[in-house]
């Protein structure tokens, strides 16, 4: 079974990676918007100019927090303020395959459209993870299957109104 007929096949885009490499938080800080804490706990820096931000207990002595503190910045490299703080495994440590019988053919299934808006934000999250090498371009696979955009399973989706307020809205499918 053929999707298309042979004379026309709509093209698979390529995504290019960007020009601009995102760079993990302890070199470039991230701007990030503090959002008020409930009573019991506290904004602490690791970095210089209070950037690297964690939550801890306000209930904590100064002792116990410059020891937390302390502890923090000597294994800041563990957290993850942005995405591409996040290291992978290197593929010479670990590397999953698929085993396939001698006689299985290929596949690809038939590419799916999305919608602009859709489009964009698979785009966009794509690109972000090819920048941060979370994944990365396979160009000798026979195999192929089309990205699939799940909603969360909440349902609920936060976007912005006019003045830039993030509204929950239910996602109805």
């Amino acid at each position: 079974f053929q999707p298309y007929p042979p004379s026309f096949r709509p093209p698979l885009e390529t995504i290019a990676s960007s020009s601009t490499k995102l760079e993990p938080s302890i070199i470039t800080p991230p701007k990030l918007e503090l959002k008020p804490l409930p009573n019991h706990l506290k904004y602490a820096y690791l970095g210089a100019n209070e950037t690297l931000p964690v939550i801890i207990a306000a209930s904590l002595t100064s002792h116990e927090e410059d020891s937390l503190i302390e502890v923090l910045k000597e294994h800041k490299t563990a957290l993850g303020w942005t995405i591409a703080d996040i290291k992978g495994i290197s593929p010479s440590m670990c590397m999953h395959l698929i085993l396939m019988e001698e006689d299985s053919k290929p596949s690809r299934d038939a590419q799916r459209r999305l919608n602009p808006n859709m489009k964009e934000v698979v785009r966009a999250e794509v690109l972000k993870l090819l920048d941060v090498g979370i994944i990365y371009p396979i160009s000798d696979s026979k195999w192929v299957s089309p990205e699939q955009v799940v909603p969360k399973k909440s349902g609920i989706t936060v976007v912005k109104n006019e003045k830039n307020e993030l509204v929950p809205t239910r996602t109805i499918t």
